[in-house]
């Protein structure tokens, strides 16, 4: 442990699996208090078990404004303070323009793109009151090129990356201490992507070809995430603010 984020707080959506898991135990590793959330009781308390280091879990729908408000009232009366958010809980639906009904649009903005606003409204209430803080957010690569089978998907990472540097400007503006950037991962080996390995008409290509999309010519793992994760929430990162960051092995570089 190299004490990077040594007693800062730390809170990540989606903390369960994937990304968020990651992150969560990389930054119990460099001491920050933890606190995941995710909409599975069952799998957060068992991702909050495996973390150690004191990590809590609770149950949150990002997409419920009261219940954010709910988390962020237990974790400064639990810990006292806010330092670190992570807006990492987010969902993916196949589907072209064509294809996508409007019911599966609006469910993926709300998730990833309402869920993210809202914590960044509720993380900055609480990081100003205690000096500052740092927000990360996850968009993905796909908020940066287009897919032609991603359509909502895309278009709620597009909009994440567009709010992360309204809100950066907003709060560096306000000088209230608060740094805010985006994360965008490629493809990583996480539940999301093994579900659309495994649906895929031909798991054996699918994987093949995802593997074969960045130029290091595999896939990602979700710590190659939580690593420049961990750095921007970090003081390391004290003059980083409304940047994104990549982390695709080179796929955007083409």
């Amino acid at each position: 442990m190299t004490g990077r984020l040594k007693d800062k707080v730390i809170l990540i959506t989606g903390g369960a699996g994937g990304i968020g898991s990651a992150t969560a135990r990389l930054a119990a590793r460099e001491g920050a208090r933890v606190v995941i959330t995710d909409l599975s009781a069952a799998r957060g308390e068992q991702a909050a078990a495996e973390i150690g280091h004191g990590t809590l879990f609770l149950e949150q729908d990002v997409r419920d404004e009261a219940r954010w408000q709910d988390v962020v009232d237990a974790v400064l009366r639990h810990h006292g303070r806010l330092d670190g958010l992570v807006n990492n809980a987010g969902i993916g639906v196949r589907g072209s323009i064509v294809e996508t009904s409007l019911e599966d649009w609006r469910f993926v903005h709300a998730v990833n793109t309402e869920g993210v606003f809202l914590g960044c409204k509720h993380g900055i209430l609480a990081m100003r009151e205690t000096g500052g803080g740092s927000i990360v957010n996850l968009s993905s690569v796909a908020g940066l090129i287009g897919a032609p089978d991603l359509t909502a998907y895309c278009s709620s990472k597009g909009a994440v990356r567009l709010l992360t540097k309204s809100v950066a400007v907003w709060c560096a503006e306000q000088k209230n201490g608060i740094r805010v950037n985006s994360v965008h991962p490629s493809f990583l080996m996480t539940p999301m992507v093994q579900m659309m390995i495994d649906t895929a008409p031909d798991p054996a290509m699918a994987h093949k070809m995802l593997s074969r999309a960045a130029p290091m010519g595999r896939l990602g793992e979700p710590e190659d995430a939580a690593a420049m994760i961990v750095f921007l929430l970090s003081d390391e990162a004290g003059f980083m603010t409304g940047g994104e960051y990549v982390v695709d092995g080179g796929l955007t570089a083409r």
